[in-house]
């Protein structure tokens, strides 16, 4: 019995140290795939139809943007989410349906698009200094900004700590209104800095980029925007999200939000709440977050309304164009 034991776990043993061996064999392969056979200078071209230029800013460096001025009234800003492989393209439907009835711009964030993409520090910090930048140096008045996803977060900060630059903000699909963890995991994982232990393992430079190459793949690409699509994906959606995701620098700032660290922590009560500017979050399903505290936030706060636009997985403005528009229409009426 003895002897059955010792080879039934040699057995075990040399079969794990078999798999094991063969993965760290399919990862060495996939990193030197990566460096040698990826190309990281794909050919980029404007993310928008649009006259496409860049500013120098003091604590964002330098940003790319798109603008059409050729409109009158309050000037409109767009301000794309963050993903691993986000764009302008993003907000397109809303840039194209307001160019000509008022000034509009589109942001590229700061990691992304034609912006600085150098390795450095991404933080919440430095995405609403580059909104309150670029509203000031750009822009040159208050304007109404509309963000996609996280980057509602960002507009949040920009809106209470500055607000003589932002008239009025419009989410959609925000993050934020989850309802927190309580159990002890989560707990644990905040006390010992599980985002910068994240943040170090992924960033290592060995495999980071190799890393990234797997999340913006064009299967990779494809699986997280039929997540985000009740209906058909473009095809161009795709091509871009792959495209841009394919430069030098582009793996940097999507390390942070991966890891976690783009996030505020209790956004909700230290941000959200404090806003006293106008605002309208438009929403439905959205597979990476969900609006179970918004219902508490409408109830306490009369500078808040909310747009439900069914059926839609987190771009309403892509699915449901037209209601989206109406939404916005009704809500600036009211400014």
């Amino acid at each position: 019995m003895d002897n059955t034991i010792k080879k039934v776990g040699k057995g075990l043993l040399w079969g794990l140290g078999g798999t094991a061996a063969a993965l760290l064999t399919s990862i060495a392969g996939w990193i030197v795939y990566s460096k040698k056979y990826i190309n990281h200078h794909q050919g980029i071209t404007g993310a928008l139809d649009a006259d496409l230029f860049e500013v120098t800013t003091q604590n964002a460096g330098r940003l790319g943007y798109y603008a059409d001025l050729s409109g009158k009234g309050t000037p409109l800003v767009l301000l794309h989410s963050i993903n691993a492989a986000p764009s302008a393209l993003e907000m397109k439907p809303i840039f194209d349906h307001y160019r000509g009835k008022r000034p509009i711009y589109a942001l590229d964030l700061p990691g992304f698009g034609f912006s600085d993409r150098s390795d450095r520090l991404y933080s919440a910090r430095l995405y609403q200094d580059a909104i309150v930048e670029f509203i000031r140096e750009v822009v040159g008045k208050s304007a109404d900004v509309v963000a996609l996803s996280l980057s509602c977060e960002f507009a949040a900060l920009a809106a209470v700590y500055s607000p003589e630059w932002i008239r009025s903000l419009v989410m959609i699909s925000p993050t934020g209104f989850k309802q927190p963890r309580t159990d002890k995991i989560s707990q644990r994982a905040r006390q010992h800095g599980a985002q910068s232990q994240v943040y170090a393992g992924l960033a290592v430079p060995l495999w980071n980029r190799p890393f990234y190459d797997l999340v913006s793949s064009r299967p990779s690409i494809q699986h997280f925007l039929n997540l985000s699509f009740e209906g058909y994906v473009p095809p161009s959606f795709v091509d871009y999200a792959y495209v841009t995701a394919h430069q030098l620098g582009a793996q940097y700032a999507p390390t942070y939000f991966l890891s976690g660290k783009l996030f505020t922590p209790a956004v909700r009560e230290t941000v959200y709440k404090v806003l006293e500017q106008p605002v309208l979050v438009i929403y439905d399903q959205d597979p990476y977050t969900n609006f179970e505290m918004l219902p508490g936030m409408l109830q306490e706060k009369e500078n808040w309304r909310a747009e439900r636009i069914p059926p839609t997985r987190g771009l309403p403005h892509w699915e449901q164009p037209e209601k989206t528009f109406s939404a916005l229409e009704a809500f600036w009426k009211e400014l």
